[in-house]
């Protein structure tokens, strides 16, 4: 792990071990929802890093439960049993219809976070990781999923790990910028983890 991934590590662990932040303390009214931004060139240490931090954080008795999205769109396609027939028009339809395609079938106010919920109910958990949004792009939107979740998961804190920049600014608030370049959406309930202190 680099240097700059064992520094953001550090931080993340020291944040979310902290009973400031499973007690979700000093959140105002905000729904306690962490975006944890990273570098495209950071992806694969990245996924290091996520794994070593969920270990550490088990380790120490925190129970985290993982959704990655990529994963839980896969096992959506299969229990309405349509991956096959996904995988068969793939190659005779358009990228467009395709994600239009996909889309449907993943909406995340209808299909996605209730599968997210059930997830939810069926295990005793402190913090909530989302992972895989890279993946899922462009056919689930990040901000969709943050503003459909708000009222099924907000009992507890979430960490949702973007492969990408989230900015606030006075003039335009707040952004979600996939890979630094792919403009998500405007998404201004979330903090970025990296400003919340030790």
């Amino acid at each position: 792990m680099s240097i700059k991934l064992q520094e953001k590590f550090n931080h993340l662990l020291a944040v979310i071990s902290s009973e400031r932040f499973l007690k979700m303390q000093g959140l105002g009214n905000e729904i306690p929802f962490y975006i944890c931004p990273f570098n495209q060139n950071e992806f694969s240490g990245m996924g290091l890093l996520q794994k070593q931090l969920l270990n550490s954080l088990q380790s120490t008795g925190i129970a985290v439960l993982e959704v990655n999205l990529y994963d839980l769109s896969i096992e959506i396609l299969k229990e309405r049993e349509i991956l096959n027939q996904i995988f068969e028009v793939e190659e005779t339809i358009s990228k467009d219809q395709l994600k239009e395609l996909l889309q449907g079938v993943l909406d995340s106010e209808t299909n996605l976070i209730p599968a997210i919920a059930k997830k939810i109910q069926n295990v005793e958990y402190q913090v909530l990781f989302l992972t895989g949004v890279g993946e899922v792009f462009p056919y689930i939107r990040s901000h969709n999923v943050l503003n459909n979740l708000q009222s099924t998961a907000k009992e507890k804190p979430t960490v949702m790990f973007f492969p990408g920049n989230y900015t606030h600014s006075v003039e335009s608030g707040a952004s979600l910028d996939l890979f630094g370049k792919l403009h998500d959406d405007k998404y201004y309930r979330a903090f970025n983890i990296f400003h919340c202190e030790i």
